[in-house]
């Protein structure tokens, strides 16, 4: 979903940790569009509420009784999250989220939403939670707009789960030499909306010379700004490493793209709670760092070959 986050730079906030080569495995599913409807298979953990969940007495008594957390995703990111062939969501969100689920008695129906959207969704309550490879930021524990500074919400509390680095990638044999942000001026780049990489670029065009301007496309999901340069409307796009790293290998039968440089940038990615829902937080936290412990988190990281970002303790709100 998404590079989703605001810049992490020395000026500003961002969603990641660098995370040195992350293969990515070769095992993936291929990656699908999202949409603003529900995802009505749940996405997630088949685990109803019970007695036996360890974990079941920490959540409030209200999310107890309903047996349902309902998390607000852009499922258009592969593979955190995104849909298979037969419309299934799957990818490592989904997969967290079920062994959590298991640790609560609970399931998580992930309902799919444009990425932007989705702190607004959750201070109106129609999600309980925000699970997106969103980047934990300062400027969103606070409620604080990122690029005009003003106050804006709440804010929310992040339990943060992985961390993952910006990357930019080109159409594969046509990489025009870029390998840095420096070499995008003078050129297009197609990102997501309200994303790193969106923040990245805007950061970039500030400082690329007179009459070598880097020109932006943002979309409301990283899907659009892949078909966009695969089109040849651009000539780059930029999203976090493990997104860039899947469309690099299954995008055309791995024809597609290349990513190319360095990842950039260090932030983790977490979940978003509401600062007043203290209980489910301090669940969904004590449930991360069960599955950590029992193996299960490993598991899933395995599964979709991203162990370099992967962490050992859940931390909360430790983004910057």
């Amino acid at each position: 979903m998404t590079a989703r986050s605001t810049r992490r730079t020395t000026t500003a906030q961002s969603r990641i940790a660098a995370v040195g080569a992350i293969a990515v495995a070769g095992t993936l599913l291929l990656t699908g569009c999202g949409d603003q409807t529900e995802d009505k298979d749940g996405g997630s953990s088949d685990t109803s509420a019970s007695s036996s969940a360890p974990l079941a007495d920490k959540l409030p008594k209200a999310v107890r009784d309903k047996g349902v957390i309902k998390v607000g995703s852009d499922i258009a990111y592969a593979p955190v999250e995104f849909k298979d062939d037969s419309g299934k969501t799957v990818g490592i969100d989904p997969d967290l989220a079920d062994a959590m689920g298991k640790q609560l008695g609970v399931k998580f129906e992930f309902e799919n939403g444009t990425f932007d959207t989705l702190l607004t969704g959750l201070r109106s309550k129609r999600y309980d939670i925000a699970m997106s490879a969103m980047t934990d930021t300062k400027d969103r524990q606070e409620g604080v707009d990122s690029e005009t500074g003003k106050k804006v919400g709440e804010g929310v509390d992040f339990i943060d789960y992985f961390t993952a680095g910006v990357s930019i990638y080109t159409k594969q044999g046509d990489e025009q030499s870029i390998k840095t942000w420096d070499d995008l001026c003078g050129k297009k780049i197609v990102v997501q909306r309200n994303t790193v990489s969106n923040d990245l670029a805007k950061a970039q065009a500030k400082k690329c010379p007179a009459g070598k301007k880097l020109s932006i496309e943002a979309f409301d999901n990283d899907q659009q700004a892949q078909t966009r340069l695969r089109a040849g409307g651009a000539d780059a796009g930029s999203s976090d490493f493990p997104v860039a790293a899947y469309a690099a290998k299954t995008s055309g039968g791995g024809k597609d793209f290349v990513v190319v440089g360095e990842q950039v940038e260090a932030a983790p990615y977490g979940i978003a709670v509401a600062k007043s829902n203290t209980g489910l937080r301090d669940a969904l936290q004590a449930a991360l760092d069960a599955i950590i412990k029992n193996g299960e988190y490993d598991k899933v990281i395995a599964k979709w070959g991203v162990g370099a970002g992967a962490v050992k303790e859940a931390t909360l709100n430790g983004g910057k």
